[in-house]
């Protein structure tokens, strides 16, 4: 088989663990030698290709690899970038074939979520109307775990394992406190339409009357006037509430808590904070002095406290991509899959991008308890085996260590193209 080169580039929101994918895709390429010659990385994404902006991987070294498996954020630059449809901009996908002709690019790794997904599959089917063989593997990242097929989304695990363990440390903190202080803590949580993070939260408690004393999901339409029920019996049951909500907390018609009417690349409502918002119900309806919290970037970038499965599952997930490619498989993505429970087994399969793009997985509802405000064992089954394990990164100086590129620019041989 042909030597022919690989591109590598990642999308969206990062993750504790994407440099973890990005460190399987790229060690095995450098294992395969006879078909895969360099690696690319897209800078900023897939603008990096729109823009012939490439770093050439071949020139970091095997450490500097390896240590992205401990690095958060994306090493090569992420973006909020979405490809629109084929017809009305063909000329940004017909750029994207030139970039890869010119330098000799016959395989495409896209990590992201679910628009990355569908852009990988527009870049598939279109070089192959196009004519021109072009191998598209999505490897799947996302802390919201709303890819379906895929068991659970690489980067969720580590953010729940964040999110719960927040949630069970500030509620200590409110505990200690609540008799002549805060009544009521809100930690906002990530989460547009999907509540898997939110849900998370509820791991920190095992028992009744241990916090989260609520949980919000945007699966549930939002009722005020049985969330202040729900609070106020908890301050006066237990001396004080922890509630965890979802960002994308909604009405029963479909409106954001904190929709700040605005939208952002993708074309999805920017949200203004919604634990604020929430917290000023609180203290208008019930008085209660109160503190939120939002957990925003903190918890996407904890690589400290990464869930080892987690990180072994964005690793595996990268490697799985390029066995894929070599294979001759298209427009498909590394799936996990969960072989047991008792004791917790996985492995990795294959899933057609055309079943994966566009489409989201929410909460089930026999995960949400009766009430709409808590988990059930069923999804505490779930979520557990996803926050096991520490892997703790390097630490120098007091501080993690964190991989150090060259990020070495590729020489462009097109025109300039605006985007």
């Amino acid at each position: 088989m042909a030597q022919h080169n690989a591109f590598y580039a990642q999308s969206g929101g990062v993750t504790a663990v994407i440099n973890a994918s990005a460190c399987g895709v790229i060690e095995a390429c450098r294992q395969a030698p006879d078909q895969i010659g360099k690696v690319y990385a897209g800078h900023n994404g897939i603008i990096g290709a729109l823009t012939e902006d490439l770093i050439d991987v071949t020139q970091e070294s095997d450490d500097a690899i390896a240590a992205l498996r401990h690095t958060p954020g994306g090493a090569f630059g992420s973006c909020r970038y979405k490809l629109k449809d084929i017809d009305t901009h063909r000329a940004q996908y017909e750029r994207l074939i030139e970039v890869f002709k010119a330098h000799d690019i016959r395989y495409f790794f896209y990590n992201g979520g679910g628009d990355s997904a569908d852009t990988c599959l527009k870049v598939s089917q279109l070089s192959e109307k196009l004519g021109y063989p072009l191998t598209a593997i999505h490897v799947p990242k996302t802390v919201d775990n709303d890819l379906p097929i895929t068991d659970n989304s690489p980067g969720f695990g580590s953010v729940a394992k964040y999110i719960a363990t927040s949630t069970r440390e500030a509620s200590l903190d409110i505990a200690s406190m609540c008799a002549t202080s805060t009544k009521v803590f809100v930690l906002e949580v990530m989460g547009r339409h999907a509540g898997w993070i939110a849900a998370a939260g509820g791991l920190a408690g095992e028992g009744e009357g241990e916090p989260p004393h609520l949980i919000i999901f945007p699966e549930v339409s939002f009722n005020r006037k049985a969330v202040m029920a729900r609070v106020d019996e908890s301050v006066k049951k237990y001396g004080y509430c922890v509630i965890v909500v979802s960002e994308g907390a909604r009405y029963e018609d479909g409106t954001f808590l904190a929709d700040a009417g605005n939208t952002d690349a993708f074309g999805h409502r920017q949200l203004g904070g919604v634990a604020p918002t929430l917290a000023g119900m609180i203290k208008q309806d019930l008085g209660y002095k109160y503190h939120w919290a939002v957990a925003d970037y903190l918890q996407r970038a904890a690589r400290h406290l990464a869930s080892k499965t987690d990180v072994e599952q964005a690793y595996a997930v990268g490697r799985e991509a390029v066995t894929l490619a070599l294979a001759g498989k298209n427009s498909m993505m590394p799936a996990i899959r969960r072989i047991s429970q008792t004791p917790y087994q996985w492995d990795v399969i294959s899933a057609p991008l055309s079943q994966i793009a566009n489409q989201e997985k929410f909460m089930p509802r026999d995960f949400i308890s009766e009430n709409g405000f808590g988990i059930t064992q069923a999804c505490r089954d779930y979520l557990s085996p996803l926050i096991q394990g520490e892997d703790f990164p390097p630490f120098e100086n007091g501080l993690p260590k964190v991989a150090k590129l060259k990020l070495a620019k590729v020489e462009q041989k097109l025109p300039k193209f605006t985007l």
